[in-house]
């Protein structure tokens, strides 16, 4: 890879898959790259220290392996997530959690932030056990998930610690692979109800399946993004929800009533699956 980059002085874009003996990525010496895409898996390590303090644009698909941002101090716009396979690997609840929440404090400063379901719901796994969360300066937040309990908490979370919030897009995807009773058996052996757990801070329940989202989980969903988005200075919020997993007619929906004027709910008619060229 050395011999790559030093013979690569005006590359602008990488991108990584399956890079197994890559330890240590140190982009330091490339001083015109300035998107990084890396895609780690199960079955593949992949670098465990990322040093690239030129890149504005980084997507990572990380796993339940060690990774660690050493120096992104030019980031601008990142994406993340994390591939979990549940039947081919033990859920590594306390490593996720500690190895997200470093990451998070490396993108206190980025202003564009994409976060899909699965890291997601590592975030939620933090909030409900009463972890410390970093304040944000993002101001264009998009969140990619199925809409169900084991989420809404790491939304709720990030979105009071955003003041600086100008944009939020909420899209329903099938990004969420990790499992109820992994979850669930988690939070009992740490001596936690996850019946109370998963309730959000009203004391709402919302659907524990993607497929069993009725009106009054999507009702409560906006009314939830509302209320901890009123007191900022929000320019745009807009939430696409995924005709797949509807119980009701999408018309049946009560909109609640709205505090922000530049809001606004639609339904896709398409499988909002994830795309490796989106960001």
């Amino acid at each position: 890879m050395a011999k790559i980059l030093s013979g690569s002085p005006l590359l602008e874009s990488l991108t990584l898959y399956f890079c197994d003996q890559l330890r240590v990525l140190d982009l330091s010496k490339s001083l015109r790259l300035r998107t990084l895409k890396i895609n780690r898996n199960i079955w593949v390590l992949g670098p465990t220290h990322i040093v690239a303090p030129h890149i504005h644009r980084l997507r990572l698909t990380n796993s339940q392996l060690p990774c660690t941002f050493v120096n992104l101090s030019s980031l601008a716009e990142a994406r993340l997530d994390i591939c979990i396979v549940p039947i081919t690997r033990i859920f590594e609840a306390d490593f996720l959690q500690d190895m997200v929440l470093k990451m998070l404090e490396k993108l206190q400063n980025v202003e564009k932030l994409t976060f899909e379901g699965n890291f997601l719901q590592i975030i939620s796994l933090a909030e409900v056990r009463g972890v410390p969360f970093p304040m944000f300066k993002v101001k264009d937040l998009t969140l990619e998930t199925v809409i169900f309990q084991y989420v809404i908490p790491g939304i709720e979370r990030l979105l009071q610690n955003s003041p600086d919030l100008k944009k939020l897009t909420i899209r329903a995807r099938d990004t969420n692979t990790i499992g109820e009773e992994d979850i669930n058996n988690y939070l009992q052996l740490q001596g936690l109800n996850p019946d109370q757990c998963w309730r959000s801070k009203d004391g709402v329940f919302f659907n524990n399946l993607p497929w069993y989202l009725e009106s009054k989980h999507a009702t409560s969903f906006v009314e939830l993004v509302l209320k901890n988005t009123k007191t900022l200075d929000i320019d745009k919020i807009v939430i696409l929800l995924n005709e797949r997993y509807l119980r009701f007619k999408f018309e049946e929906l009560v909109v609640p009533t709205l505090s922000h004027n530049n809001f606004s709910i639609a339904l896709l008619k398409m499988p909002m699956t994830s795309n490796d060229d989106d960001w």
